[in-house]
């Protein structure tokens, strides 16, 4: 089974090629290709790649599927015996990527 380890915004995901995946917020139009160049691992069957930290000339290939939003987080804090009370609510925005393809690079790849 091929699959990737991405690094996007200091966050690591699984790519798998057909899959979706929610990464941070990124100004781009919605079904615009974009490449995710900081792969950090590559496996296709039993051969496995590793970067030292990413892999040279490896990039996976997506394309945005849709902004969304995540659930909202509430924020309380509290103090007691001191009346303080404070609630803030967070909603963070997502990208959605769909995985079109994993170039490998490297001394193996292509």
């Amino acid at each position: 089974m091929l699959y990737a380890i991405v690094e996007d915004g200091g966050k690591q995901y699984r790519a798998v090629p057909g899959d979706t995946i929610d990464v941070d917020h990124f100004e781009a139009a919605l079904g615009e290709k974009i490449d995710l160049e900081r792969v950090l691992l590559v496996k296709d069957g039993e051969s496995i790649m590793v970067g030292t930290p990413f892999i040279e000339g490896a990039k996976v290939e997506a394309t945005v599927v849709s902004h969304l939003k995540g659930d909202k987080l509430t924020i309380f804090k509290y103090k007691p015996k001191i009346r303080y009370r404070v609630k803030k609510g967070h909603r963070q925005q997502y990208t959605q990527v769909r995985i079109d393809s994993i170039l490998p690079g490297g001394q193996n790849g292509s």
